[in-house]
């Protein structure tokens, strides 16, 4: 077990180091000159969309979900413990300046989330019950043909695989471990509640997980946000002294303080970057899967309201957790992951800031379970077909237990990797497909 573990840890280093994270950028900005720095320039009308309401005029068009709702589950997936404990941890690793390369990241990841969800609406397929099913296996399949085959393979494994580790088991343990501290709830009760809410809600397929999302997403993420606000202005005068070592600390590096060990220019970037991609899931190409299944006709408005997901993920919510932790003083203190954001809320708030970091992080995690239900179910029906469906969503539930109450040393590190793997077939594809993305795009401005 130790050789296997050596081994993943290193192919992790590899797929979550340097390379990967420079291939990423280099997709998005790529994108991002290609649309004409579109993610700026319509900001403003991608904001315009979502706030139609849940069903934008274009919404009568096929698809089973409305467009906010698609949003909305693929934020479920994204918004979570990457927000809580990835923020944290990029800060504990690379100082403060890895919140300024957080958002470098995912300013240029919008072009990337734009583009998967076009490319999701384009070449998306009817299954044989008659819903609508997408993402880069099939963008892959539908857009580059059968000579590029092997890499919707690929992602469909991939896939499949992480998602019972990133998006079920590690969500469950986050929750049981979480309550457990803060509330004294045993992990084997948190698994058995979070096993019946999950199943109540899958056994409705998209459609209920839609539903599900476009409440509980909302009130989670205004419910931390507002908490996070309150450290903030708690804080207030903190504030221009934490924008200033963010962006200093960014090209010149961090000193070491209290128990921050010190950090280079260097490991802000990459832990900054990596952090960031990871929370946003920019160029992993996870959120394609729930656009596809969007109520549309045109795969522009879509791919517009899609790119807001990696907005609100990291510019705001992302971007909250890091300013509390910077301006609490929290950051030197030695702690990282949740424990971080927890101290940060908790010197502020006192023990009551604990409990809320806990009860957002179970909110958060939970929407994560149900998104990357969807994500995986997906890419094993590409193998299996609609027959796989009902046994997938039967294993899906039967593991959250397990997740609670387990030790997921090696599975955290697994999925972790499987993860970072998805992003190699789908940003291949993109880049392949690109000409048909800005293709697409300029003619609908041109008309619109």
């Amino acid at each position: 077990m130790e050789a296997l573990t050596n081994f993943t840890s290193a192919v992790n280093g590899i797929v979550w180091g340097p390379p990967m994270l420079i291939a990423i950028l280099a997709v998005g900005i790529v994108l991002t000159v290609g649309l004409g720095f579109m993610q700026f320039r319509k900001l403003g009308t991608a904001f315009g969309l979502l706030f139609q309401g849940r069903k934008p005029k274009d919404s009568d068009g096929e698809g089973e979900i409305s467009p906010f709702q698609a949003l909305m589950t693929a934020l479920s997936a994204t918004v979570g413990t990457g927000n809580i404990a990835g923020v944290a941890t990029a800060i504990f690793l690379g100082g403060p300046g890895a919140l300024f390369w957080m958002w470098c990241t995912a300013l240029v990841g919008m072009a990337t989330k734009y583009a998967e969800a076009v490319c999701a609406v384009k070449y998306r397929e009817v299954d044989a019950n008659g819903n609508h099913i997408g993402g880069p296996m099939y963008y892959i399949k539908n857009g580059l043909g059968k000579n590029w085959y092997i890499l919707a393979i690929m992602f469909a494994f991939f896939g499949a695989v992480a998602g019972f580790g990133i998006g079920n088991t590690v969500q469950a343990n986050s929750v049981a471990h979480a309550l457990e501290a803060n509330f004294s709830i045993p992990t084997w009760l948190s698994g058995l509640v979070m096993f019946v809410l999950v199943g109540a809600v899958l056994l409705g397929g998209i459609r209920r997980i839609g539903a599900v999302a476009e409440i509980l997403l909302p009130a989670a993420g205004i419910f931390y946000v507002v908490v996070g606000l309150v450290v903030v202005f708690m804080n207030i005068g903190e504030l221009p002294a934490a924008v200033g070592l963010i962006f200093t600390s960014a090209f010149t590096g961090s000193a070491a303080a209290g128990g921050f060990a010190g950090a280079t220019v260097m490991m802000a970037i990459r832990y900054g970057v990596a952090r960031g991609v990871f929370s946003n899931e920019a160029g992993l190409g996870s959120a394609a899967i729930a656009h596809a299944a969007a109520k549309t006709n045109n795969p522009v408005r879509q791919g517009m309201i899609g790119m807001l997901g990696t907005f609100i993920d990291t510019i705001l919510v992302c971007s909250i957790t890091g300013l509390a932790i910077i301006m609490s003083g929290a950051w030197t203190s030695g702690e990282t992951g949740a424990a971080l954001t927890s101290l940060a809320f908790s010197n502020t708030l006192g023990p009551v800031g604990g409990m809320l970091v806990a009860i957002a992080l179970s909110l958060f995690a939970f929407t994560t379970i149900l998104g990357w239900s969807f994500y995986s179910e997906k890419c094993v029906g590409f193998f299996f077909g609609t027959k796989a469906e009902m046994p997938f969503r039967i294993l899906w539930v039967l593991v959250i237990p397990i997740g609670a109450m387990g030790d997921l040393g090696y599975i955290w590190l697994l999925a972790d990797t499987l993860n970072a793997l998805m992003a190699l077939p789908n940003l291949i594809a993109l880049l392949v497909l690109s000409p048909v993305i800005f293709k697409v795009t300029k003619e609908y401005f041109a008309s619109n």
